[in-house]
């Protein structure tokens, strides 16, 4: 079950999506602090991260930010009413924001969203799950490759297989 946290300085922003995710399945926490919610995310990992762009003390992208040094593969979403447009797009930016979404928003659209956003988050996972099993079996090859060298290098030859027309290996020398 995904684990979602909420970070939002209205208690009824952070109830209604509660209530919602809640009923999607979800298990979720919401702080109305920004600083307690990142206190949590250093003992909890959370599959994604839904921030209010203007909290007092701490804003939206800055939360994120801090956040995405504590827990760099959580989706994080930034929530709010305000339309500096320019300032949005440097908060994605800077924080790495995967949407945005506007107050006051859908419950179809937030729901295809998160959804999405965690969807997004499987396959970078399994992306990296599939990076480190090539890494590992290219260290292996290696391993191998270097085992094979130094064979050959205590006895020449011995890693060369000899065939005949019809791709028999031949086991002695013609010679004798």
């Amino acid at each position: 079950m995904p684990h979602i946290l909420l970070v939002d300085d209205e208690e009824n922003i952070l109830h209604a999506l509660q209530r919602l995710f809640k009923s999607d399945g979800y298990e979720v926490e919401s702080y109305t602090n920004a600083t307690e919610a990142l206190k949590r995310a250093r003992a909890a990992e959370f599959d994604l991260v839904m921030s209010d762009y203007r909290m007092p003390g701490m804003d939206g992208v800055f939360f994120l930010m801090a956040l995405k040094q504590i827990q760099p593969h959580a989706m994080r979403l930034l929530v709010s009413g305000y339309t500096d447009l320019d300032a949005l797009l440097g908060a994605i930016n800077e924080a790495q924001i995967f949407h945005f979404i506007a107050k006051p928003w859908s419950d179809y659209d937030l729901r295809a969203t998160v959804a999405h956003a965690l969807a997004h988050r499987a396959t970078l996972a399994e992306n990296r799950r599939l990076a480190d099993q090539v890494r590992a079996q290219e260290d292996k090859i290696q391993r191998q490759n270097r085992l094979i060298q130094e064979l050959e290098v205590q006895h020449p030859g011995i890693t060369h297989v000899r065939r005949s027309a019809d791709g028999v290996i031949i086991l002695e020398d013609d010679d004798e």
